[in-house]
């Protein structure tokens, strides 16, 4: 069933987080019962950013909500790239520890490539480390961990669209944590995909002609109605304040765009919660494999 708001074409990520958590928590009960043990999640933060602490409060919430103890490590804003590393590495060698994330954006001083690279990619839940992005982009899926929105994106759009073989993908923007690998996932899912970005030409003859638009530019309210017809699926991973600064919204003029096409994500409330809960199943993950554990249910 299309996990909407009131029957209407808005795609509720919060709805579809909260299925995906309920059943994450059974398995994680399932699994405790048979086995006495439970993950653990450790998240690096550096310094004191209000963004990314709210972040982190967020992600340890829901981790309590299903059953998976987190550990917070808390690193000055003056720490160096080595001493990250050195924290890290203490994390790897730690066999209670099943995931390690070190929350982003990074000080401008930190090698960021160092610090991903770092993480082992056996614990690397949030799908950064070199190895399991090339695991992702060989069509390895079970080999490592792909990154949590775009694993989110994909579920989300599955609600309203359970086979996406064949369909044209339109993914505007090129990051590493987004673009590239949503179209690496979109590709085992025989999707014909298409990456636009700054430097493309006529940005709505190609969104306005896919089944599928995925938007994750930074730019607040930037794709009004001239991008769209009715047949697209619109999600927004954008995620910017207005002109005024008092309101977080999307790359998508949503208020023009929502009656036009068939469904769109709203932000906030979209792919966000998406985030944490496949974060989460990646914890998990982790965690059965490091173990040798099997899940099975109960008779």
């Amino acid at each position: 069933m299309a996990i909407t708001d009131n029957k209407t074409n808005v795609l509720e990520g919060r709805a579809c987080a909260d299925r995906v958590l309920d059943e994450l928590s059974r398995k994680l009960k399932i699994t405790y019962d048979q086995s006495g043990e439970k993950p653990l999640l450790a998240i690096v933060l550096i310094g004191e950013d209000p963004a990314s602490m709210i972040y982190v409060r967020n992600k340890m919430k829901a981790a309590a909500r299903v059953g998976i103890d987190t550990l917070r490590v808390n690193l000055a804003s003056s720490a160096s790239t080595q001493e990250l590393v050195e924290a890290i590495d203490k994390l790897n060698c730690d066999n209670k520890v099943s995931g390690i994330i070190v929350q982003l954006p990074l000080p401008g001083h930190i090698d960021k490539d160092m610090i991903l690279s770092a993480i082992s990619t056996n614990k690397d839940v949030d799908g950064f480390n070199p190895v399991n992005v090339g695991y992702l982009h060989n069509g390895d899926l079970a080999k490592g961990f792909v990154p949590g929105t775009p694993l989110g994106i994909v579920e989300l759009i599955k609600q309203v669209e359970p086979n996406l073989r064949g369909k044209s993908v339109v993914i505007v923007g090129r990051s590493n944590i987004v673009g590239k690998p949503l179209s690496a996932l979109l590709l085992s899912e025989d999707c014909t995909v298409t990456i636009c970005h700054s430097k493309t030409i006529d940005l709505a003859s190609y969104t306005s002609n896919a089944d599928i638009v995925v938007t994750a530019m930074g730019k607040p309210k930037f794709m009004g109605a001239k991008f769209f017809k009715p047949k697209n699926i619109v999600i927004d991973v954008g995620i910017s304040r207005d002109e005024a600064g008092m309101k977080i919204v999307g790359d998508v003029d949503f208020d023009e765009v929502q009656p036009l096409v068939k469904y769109i994500s709203p932000v906030p409330g979209g792919v966000g919660p998406m985030t944490i809960a496949f974060l989460l199943v990646n914890t998990f993950k982790a965690f059965m494999k490091f173990n040798q554990l099997t899940h099975t249910e109960n008779e």
